[in-house]
């Protein structure tokens, strides 16, 4: 293709919107333009990523033994109540009425869809196991779109569903799905890792996300130094303290701390390590507030609390709550004579003696709080994040941390919508049973995003090789009749040898081509120049690691297809 006859608009600087490396360049490079708030169109040379990536699930999917099938983007308000989710799902559901007045909305997930799909079209065990996967658009109205392709509003998603008669098969179902999912990710050339997660508004059992790791990754990942664990850190367990602190218990003492507000300052003020303090955190759930203590070293994990209690709602309590129910401004909170107020704590805070704690009063705390003598707590459970240095959960070392973007997640669901949904099926023995499910879905966007945050320099885009938009460039320097005929020459070899070229044909300056060349990213560039062709050879560049070779016209095409796969 050449440059001439598509539209390639780069851009010269970052624009100020984007806010990540793969939205800079994505719009520095000519792939995707902003139309609204997280919704983008996909321009040349960003749709050839997209549907390539596309291409290499539809080959895995299809080779794991799923079927591909495409359901619509709206689905009627009924299937999303018949689950519970209408509700439920909050405002990132888009809903709206047609001129009947019919409730539907803009599908952001498919399980509901897919599960009445199931419901009536399967009878017997004999169909059974089934997966079914399409690859469509879906939207999420995200209450921050951000970082361009990352986290939008409209996205283009591989979302497949797998029916089992028995949990047994189910896993079976799942591991194919995981195996595939490490094929798909290991052909788009990327470093991945696949760790626990959690369920989220999808539901179910148990889950993996893949991670692609990034140092500009929105997640942390934690993992064993020796051993195979890892998740991400909403899920990650963390064992309880192996030792109670036998310290005698010492007289409880207010003290007058001025002005001191956080961990950080009332550590300092009363000069002690920040683990000997315990914050206590009130949240709101939409119908009590609960005080959560947490050890001042540590951080909430408020997936874990909203899991512990079993809430669709969480939020820190606003200042007035903290006011009313604390009688004291917020940053002087404590469990010592909490009223009406739940109390539970992180498995650390149940190890310590001696504690600092607020007063519930202003300017106050109070020093040597035991939890056993001053308050009582309902129920210690894991309500605190992972961090480097806790022990492995699987005992086989100590955890690390590592930051990365999810690219696809992997959920076990069993029964929880076909129970909701009446999705069965009868037996060998004539028995009606519910569909054991799962579901796997893949961000395809994001995938290309993280290949560029994970493959990029100063210059611009590294694509690898499988999916990038071209794999050569094609860099005459010049006008000269030689240098036309030595390039269109090459040009027709190496699209014959099935390398897909991008030939730019502009009447521009040398540097104005390297500029662009390297900011779009094709994995081989070739440079025919005069001079070059006069001394028989053009110069082949590896975008990767900048290395320049200088070979006869007639050796390139065997040259690249050699250094494809390398």
């Amino acid at each position: 293709m050449r440059t001439s006859q598509l539209l390639i608009p780069t851009l010269r600087e970052a624009p100020g919107e984007a806010e990540t490396v793969s939205h800079t360049l994505m719009l520095r490079a000519g792939l995707i333009r902003k139309v609204a708030a997280g919704i983008y169109t996909y321009l040349p040379l960003g749709l050839r990523v997209i549907r390539k990536v596309e291409q290499i699930i539809r080959e895995e999917m299809n080779r794991a033994g799923a079927q591909e099938l495409l359901m619509p983007i709206a689905s009627p308000a009924e299937l999303w109540q018949e689950t519970g989710r209408w509700n439920f799902y909050g405002k990132e559901l888009v809903r709206f009425k047609d001129r009947h007045e019919r409730e539907f909305c803009l599908g952001p997930t498919h399980e509901e869809v897919i599960t009445d799909l199931f419901r009536r079209e399967v009878r017997s065990y004999r169909q059974m196991p089934l997966n079914f996967y399409q690859i469509q658009t879906k939207f999420r109205d995200e209450i921050r779109p951000r970082f361009g392709l990352m986290r939008g509003r409209e996205f283009i998603m591989k979302d497949a569903y797998s029916f089992d008669q028995d949990e047994t098969s189910a896993r079976v179902s799942y591991q194919k799905m995981y195996d595939a999912y490490h094929r798909i990710f290991t052909r788009c050339g990327l470093t991945f890792r696949a760790v626990e997660a959690d369920t989220g508004l999808i539901g179910g059992s148990s889950s993996h996300e893949f991670m692609v790791l990034a140092d500009t990754g929105e997640n942390t990942i934690v993992y064993s130094d020796t051993g195979t664990y890892a998740a991400n850190i909403e899920q990650a367990e963390v064992l309880p303290p192996p030792d109670m602190d036998t310290e005698v218990a010492r007289p409880l003492c207010p003290v007058h701390t001025p002005h001191c507000r956080t961990v950080d300052d009332v550590t300092k003020f009363l000069n002690v390590s920040p683990a000997h303090l315990v914050k206590t955190l009130l949240y709101s759930t939409g119908t009590d507030t609960i005080a959560v203590l947490i050890r001042g070293d540590h951080e909430a994990n408020e997936v874990k609390i909203q899991r512990f209690l079993r809430v669709t709602d969480l939020a820190l309590a606003d200042p007035a709550v903290v006011e009313r129910v604390t009688g004291a401004p917020v940053g002087f909170a404590g469990p010592i004579g909490l009223q009406h107020v739940r109390i539970i704590a992180d498995h650390a805070v149940k190890a310590l003696r001696n504690v600092i704690v607020g007063a519930n009063q202003r300017d106050t705390h109070y020093v040597d709080a035991n939890w056993d003598r001053d308050f009582q707590v309902e129920q210690f459970a894991d309500l605190r994040s992972a961090c480097a240095g806790d022990p492995s959960p699987k005992k086989d070392g100590t955890l690390k941390t590592t930051k990365g973007i999810e690219v696809g997640h992997v959920f076990m669901l069993g029964t929880k919508y076909s129970e909701a949904m009446k999705a069965s099926f009868l037996d060998l023995h004539g028995n009606e049973c519910l569909a054991v499910m799962g579901c796997y879905g893949i961000g395809v966007g994001r995938t290309a995003a993280s290949a560029i945050e994970q493959n990029h320099d100063a210059k611009g885009i590294i694509w690898p090789y499988p999916i990038a938009p071209f794999h050569v460039h094609l860099l005459p320097l010049t006008q000269s009749a030689h240098t036309a005929t030595i390039t269109a020459q090459l040009y027709d070899e190496l699209q014959a040898a099935g390398l897909e070229v991008l030939w730019d044909d502009r009447d521009e300056r040398a540097g104005v081509k390297f500029n662009d060349a390297d900011l779009i990213g094709a994995p081989f560039q070739i440079v025919v120049g005069d001079k070059g062709l006069a001394e028989g050879v053009v110069e082949v560049k590896t975008r990767k690691d900048g290395v320049k070779l200088k070979l006869p016209p007639a050796h390139v095409t065997a040259h690249l297809l050699q250094r494809r796969t390398s």
